[in-house]
């Protein structure tokens, strides 16, 4: 019987993969206290009492670093918004958008300077890798919101006004080829709408991020809740007399 992954490790190894970790962790420090432009190699091989050369065997360069921060960060927000929904029985897609929305805002208040590394102004100096240090990360979270608002507007899109209401022409080349290539059977009308809610949800993070909610709300939990209930509604609104049932939408701490 063979040993378990983590035992298979060597100890060389399983040094170096901490010593990646507190890499890591330490960048993240830096952007916190001084902003994205104070991240250096040779000031966290200070703070651990490694000299340069021996930090430079991890990354060779600054952006190397960067580029492991942000797919590092992007795969922690994709894990969390996968967890949220699939821990909402299939057959409420409803709730199960809910939950991924609720879970983007609660990974944004728990990891704010991981959230502006990857979502706000690009770092000075920083040169991203040809394919982009979150292409992984970004097919899980863009396929999985467009997924969860297929099934929540479903089967509105199939209808002549939804039809009508975007056109695959309204999208970019590249972006399109990845939403299909996610999923295949989605409509431009769910694209568009997939859209629209990655905008809203984020826009409202973003101000409470930055602090700009809180001189005009008491509650940020409480207006970003609403926001979410509201496009629900606004994919499939409910038959007369009917709400959106949230029984099975479990609402983490804020």
């Amino acid at each position: 019987m063979g040993e378990a992954p983590d035992k298979a490790m060597s100890r060389r190894e399983r040094l170096r993969v901490e010593a990646t970790r507190q890499i890591l962790e330490i960048a993240l420090h830096q952007m916190a206290s001084e902003g994205p432009g104070a991240i250096s190699l040779r000031g966290i091989a200070r703070e651990m009492g490694m000299t340069p050369r021996a930090i430079y065997s991890y990354f060779a360069t600054r952006d190397d670093l960067i580029t492991a921060l942000i797919r590092h960060i992007s795969s922690s927000l994709a894990d969390a918004l996968e967890r949220a929904r699939d821990a909402v029985p299939a057959a409420h897609p409803e709730n199960r958008l809910l939950a991924w929305g609720q879970a983007l805002r609660v990974w944004a208040m728990a990891n704010p300077q991981g959230f502006q590394l990857v979502y706000g102004d690009p770092i000075p100096g920083y040169q991203q890798p040809e394919q982009g240090p979150v292409e992984e990360a970004a097919l899980r979270i863009c396929g999985g919101l467009n997924r969860l608002v297929a099934a929540a507007c479903s089967p509105l899109p199939y209808s002549p006004e939804a039809a009508a209401e975007a056109d695959w022409s309204d999208f970019p080349a590249g972006y399109l080829a990845t939403v299909r290539a996610e999923v295949p059977d989605l409509s431009p009308a769910v694209a568009s709408r997939a859209l629209r809610v990655w905008g809203r949800l984020h826009g409202l993070v973003t101000l409470e991020i930055h602090g700009h909610l809180r001189a005009v709300c008491n509650d940020p939990a409480v207006l970003y809740r609403a926001e979410m209930l509201d496009l629900v509604r606004s994919l499939a609104p409910a038959p007369s007399g009917a709400g959106t049932d949230e029984r099975n939408v479990i609402t983490p701490a804020t």
